[in-house]
């Protein structure tokens, strides 16, 4: 009976060990094992019902993110300090911009707008 104990407990670490090993972090986590490259998880601004969803976004610098119009009228997505601004876009399109090298905390409005506001972050 102890052996076979003892296989079992060793069956059950040996698949704890597997599934921890295909996990790419704790839950939650959008950690990736790639030692360099762009950010795991895209990101992504939406414009939806006259706001900017999420109102407050985390990317890395340098990271690409994408503008998604869901709005029937045209928006913009411009940092206060104009470091970042997409221009205007058209209801259901979508435009691109480039996060700041510099790390910190980068409100935007929409230009057209105003009322609209949320904050980029870059860490």
């Amino acid at each position: 009976m102890t052996a076979v104990r003892l296989r079992a407990a060793l069956g059950a670490a040996l698949l704890t060990l597997a599934l921890g090993a295909c996990s790419s972090g704790p839950a939650g986590s959008r950690t990736s094992a790639a030692p360099s490259g762009p950010a795991p998880s895209e990101a992504r601004i939406t414009i939806k019902d006259f706001q900017f969803q999420p109102a407050h976004l985390t990317v890395h610098p340098g990271q690409s993110i994408t503008v998604v119009n869901e709005d029937s009228t045209a928006h913009t997505v411009t940092a206060s300090d104009k470091s970042f601004d997409t221009k205007t876009v058209n209801g259901g399109a979508s435009a691109t911009f480039t996060a700041p090298e510099k790390a910190g905390g980068y409100p935007y409005i929409c230009t057209i707008h105003q009322y609209m506001h949320a904050t980029l972050t870059v860490s």
